[in-house]
């Protein structure tokens, strides 16, 4: 079993009123002087772990370069200086039979141009990307609309490849999963294996080119967003069997090999992103096929320090089954459906932190 500690807050919680007793004496210049005191210090440790919260003046949306062909369920990563895209479904015959294209592309936001990769062999969706020592590294996903759940390892090395290869599979084949790096190594999170929703945490380390077992998550989960932040990994949201949209927030710590709970997502949803700036985490979009069947286009941001959230400006449109990578003080937000389900976009939109602010 997982080992799972207590949610350090209560979501809506808020420090009691204080203030003089109707009817009481009034108080004494000191005391009054403390009140005030006392008042100031609840205001701030509201503002603080509240997830009504908002940064919204310190942040902008802006449009970049569309990205050359209009996908969702795609798969995103960047290494500070490009972002990298690829997999996805793509517009096909009808809508129950999408294309699955195979390009892979980079973005270059100095010059706001895509170039092309060397494409994968086969197209696939729902895959987990990351980059790590210059290198991509493409992980499961589905094998086209029979949703075939892969257990492939396929890497891109950016210096001098010239096509993929293959690592060793995982030991657990599934789509809809999170990847983040830590210490060098890959941590493959979740995800479904085309029956049921995974608690799966298996790591990968590319030295040795090996596969180990971790502590599971607590909440079996698919379609959920990852991030590193001060030496600990996050899950955030998702979805399983039982609900279309999950607001759970767990927090790993490789140390202890051990999960805890974070204060949740504000804003349940399934099919998100997430990128990390500052030290914190933002999580993108979503969707939900509960009996409000639609998209989102929240923004939210999530601090370690304070085990908090707050909200950031909404996307310009919502989205799911998207990507998103930070790049200095801009955070992309790339592709995915603007409605529940089957859909495309080619939306390069990117929020922007105003210089000074954090």
């Amino acid at each position: 079993m997982p080992q799972v500690g207590k949610r350090p807050l209560s979501p809506g919680s808020r420090p009691k009123q204080v203030g003089p007793t109707r009817g009481a004496a009034a108080p004494s210049a000191a005391a009054s002087a403390i009140l005030i005191c006392l008042l100031v210090v609840l205001v701030l440790r509201t503002s603080l772990i509240s997830v009504n919260a908002t940064e919204g003046g310190r942040w902008r949306w802006h449009q970049a370069s569309p990205v050359p062909q209009a996908r969702s369920e795609v798969s995103v990563a960047g290494d500070g200086k490009y972002i990298y895209f690829l997999g996805g479904f793509a517009a096909g015959p009808n809508i129950e039979e999408p294309s699955l294209p195979n390009g892979v592309f980079r973005y270059d936001p100095q010059s706001d141009r895509w170039t092309v990769l060397p494409p994968l062999s086969e197209g696939l969706h729902h895959a987990g990307l990351v980059v790590l020592d210059d290198k991509l590294f493409l992980i499961g996903g589905y094998r086209g609309t029979s949703w075939e759940p892969l257990a492939d390892v396929q890497v891109l090395d950016l210096e001098a490849g010239s096509s993929w290869r293959q690592a060793s599979p995982m030991p657990t084949a599934r789509g809809a999963l999170a990847l983040t790096t830590s210490n060098g190594r890959i941590h493959a999170i979740g995800g479904h294996d085309g029956e049921k929703s995974l608690a799966v945490h298996e790591i990968y380390d590319p030295a040795s080119d090996q596969w180990s077992a971790a502590a599971p998550i607590a909440f079996p989960r698919n379609h959920h967003a990852s991030a590193a932040l001060d030496r600990k990994i996050y899950i955030f949201g998702g979805r399983d069997e039982a609900t279309a949209e999950m607001d759970s927030t767990e927090v790993y710590d490789p140390a202890a090999d051990r999960w805890d709970h974070a204060a949740p997502l504000p804003t349940g949803r399934s099919g998100v992103a997430a990128a990390v700036i500052d030290g914190r985490a933002v999580v993108f979009g979503g969707e939900t096929f509960g009996a409000r069947r639609k998209t989102f286009d929240e923004a939210e941001l999530y601090d370690p320090q304070s085990d908090s959230w707050s909200s950031l400006p909404a996307m310009p449109h919502s989205r799911h089954g998207l990507g998103a990578a930070t790049i200095g003080s801009r955070i992309h937000v790339i592709a995915g459906g603007p409605t529940a389900g089957l859909s495309y976009s080619a939306e390069n939109s990117y929020l922007e932190r105003s210089e000074g602010s954090r």
